[in-house]
């Protein structure tokens, strides 16, 4: 979560460039699930409440793009 320092930026940058990372180098699919929010509410509301479920969101790529690399190849 967001807070007055810039620690928050840092952190979710550096999350964000792992993960691109791992993606170019890994052989398979790797799919962004990482919630960065500025409230607990935000969190809250991105983790299934009012916003949608983006953990969902996110394991349902995943399996659309395992199935779509088991078709092509």
């Amino acid at each position: 979560m967001n807070s007055v320092t810039p620690h928050f930026d840092y952190v979710a940058a550096e999350v964000s460039k792992g993960v691109a990372t791992v993606g170019l180098e890994a052989d398979r699919p790797v799919i962004f699930g990482v919630i960065t929010s500025d409230t607990i509410e935000q969190a809250i509301e991105r983790a299934g409440t009012k916003a949608g479920n983006r953990g969902w969101d996110a394991a349902l790529s995943l399996l659309e793009m395992v199935d779509l690399l088991r078709k092509v190849g």
